[in-house]
């Protein structure tokens, strides 16, 4: 199997292939159509779920191998609150009762408030959920939505081309480099077609 047959096509290539595998994907499929009911303001699905997913159809895995959970971000900086924010988490685990893999909510507008205490650096205040993408240890940072037409929607601040080149890459716009070497090593395990760019 050629797992590598979309790395260094043109973008507009690669951002079909990416989400024509998304969309196939059943779990993501099914847990997108319940993150839609949600109707959460500025909602993205980010990063692992998505790139893993692809990663498994190119190389002949099955669905949600190797996936811990999928990340929902959303943003809404109208009440800044944790009970705020503790709120929409209960309501989606609700929503999202009897999926497959756990999914973990949070609010973007509201990171810069607890990301120095837990991580030891600060974290700007963002305006939009599609921001964070740029903030993140490594370059394979996507997320994707609904459009207003109801179709897949995608955000890519580095592209596609280290996700279908089995490439982590790390994104130095913060000191993450610990984040970047964990998440290289645990691809790895599960992909070990993967190469990890040194910090």
């Amino acid at each position: 199997m050629d797992h590598l047959r979309y790395s260094g096509l043109a973008f507009e290539a690669q951002r079909a292939a990416f989400l024509d595998i998304v969309a196939a994907d059943p779990l993501l499929a099914k847990t997108l159509a319940r993150v839609r009911a949600l109707a959460l303001p500025d909602w993205l699905v980010v990063s692992g779920a998505l790139y893993n997913s692809v990663w498994n159809h190119l190389t002949g895995k099955p669905p949600g191998y190797g996936i811990k959970d999928v990340d929902l971000f959303y943003f809404d900086d109208a009440d800044l609150s944790y009970e705020a924010e503790d709120a929409v988490i209960r309501r989606a685990a609700r929503q999202f009762e009897g999926l497959p893999l756990p999914v973990e909510v949070r609010n973007q507008a509201r990171v810069h408030l607890w990301y120095e205490a837990r991580f030891g650096s600060a974290y700007p205040r963002l305006s939009s959920s599609a921001e964070a993408l740029s903030w993140f240890a490594s370059k394979n940072a996507v997320g994707v939505c609904f459009n207003a037409d109801g179709e897949l929607d995608l955000v890519a601040p580095f592209g596609l081309d280290d996700i279908f080149s089995f490439r982590i890459t790390p994104n130095r716009v913060m000191d993450n480099q610990w984040t970047h070497e964990a998440k290289g090593r645990r691809a790895k395990e599960n992909w070990p077609e993967i190469s990890v760019v040194p910090w």
